[in-house]
């Protein structure tokens, strides 16, 4: 909706001035800069979580109908193309078992252990007939089933308030999706991330503690992981790491384990042919 602008008051211009040629004032560079600045930034949000709100589309890209992220979800919601992707490539493991080889929607239920604010959960819903939202924050497990809304998928998910890590020996599932704490955005400054110094529990342990619902199990981590590292998390079953890239960055890795990993990426959604390591 356009604003109207303030009316502006009329004077009369001299008439020595109406016979002289009109003396544009040159734009600095600098004012056009800043102007796209300020449209491209959040005041609400800190310094560091800026660059996060300018690609905020690319996260949800129904963002300005009313999506809620709050400052940890900004830093931690995954792109919506490798959400999709990602859940497209679970759907399959339905559709591959009744013989076909279309992507189609897969009748399974899966487990997202860290929902956040929504983003893997609402393209879980989207492809897969039942989802288990799981997230500790109350707030921002609230948000999640505000977004799921605005995407038209909440009655598929079930939110549920708690400790992914304590619920899992009672819960029942297809699929588990994990993406645990990886520290914040400081993860990045190390050469090779470290599995296990990350929050709360190491890599192997949020891996074992999934396995208690499902060998099928998708792990998304960072870039910077070790790929062998994460095949030898779960070595007595198959393993796929797929790189992650959205507008031809290098966002993370996921690791596929168990009948997951006979399933390629979806090439045709936009990502880079997967990097494959399989192991017996």
């Amino acid at each position: 909706m356009s604003i109207p602008c303030a009316a502006q008051l009329l004077l009369p211009v001299p008439m020595a001035d109406v016979n002289q040629p009109e003396k544009r004032k040159k734009k600095s560079k600098g004012a056009n800069k800043t102007k796209r600045a300020r449209t491209n930034t959040n005041p609400e949000l800190s310094t560091s979580s800026q660059k996060y709100w300018r690609r905020r589309h690319d996260f949800f890209w129904r963002f300005d109908e009313g999506i809620q992220v709050d400052e940890e979800g900004w830093y931690s919601v995954t792109p919506e193309i490798v959400a999709e992707d990602t859940a497209l490539r679970i759907a399959q493991l339905y559709n591959r078992g009744q013989g076909s080889t279309s992507y189609d929607y897969g009748h399974l239920c899966v487990v997202d252990a860290f929902c956040g604010v929504g983003g893997n959960t609402i393209k879980f819903a989207s492809w897969c007939e039942h989802v288990i939202a799981i997230d500790i924050d109350p707030g921002r497990l609230k948000m999640a089933q505000h977004n799921a809304k605005i995407y038209g998928v909440a009655d598929r998910i079930e939110f549920v308030l708690g400790d992914f890590y304590q619920l899992a020996p009672m819960l029942q599932a297809d699929v588990v999706f994990l993406s645990p704490p990886w520290g914040g955005p400081e993860y990045t400054s190390a050469p090779i991330f470290d599995l296990d110094s990350m929050p709360f529990h190491s890599a192997r342990e949020w891996l074992d503690r999934a396995r208690l619902v499902s060998e099928n199990i998708a792990y998304f981590m960072p870039r910077n992981c070790d790929p062998y590292q994460l095949a030898d998390l779960f070595p007595e079953a198959r393993c796929d790491i797929e790189l992650n890239y959205t507008s031809g960055f290098f966002k993370a890795i996921t690791a596929y384990y168990g009948d997951l990993a006979l399933f390629g990426s979806s090439e045709p959604r936009g990502l880079v042919p997967s990097c494959t390591e399989l192991r017996q």
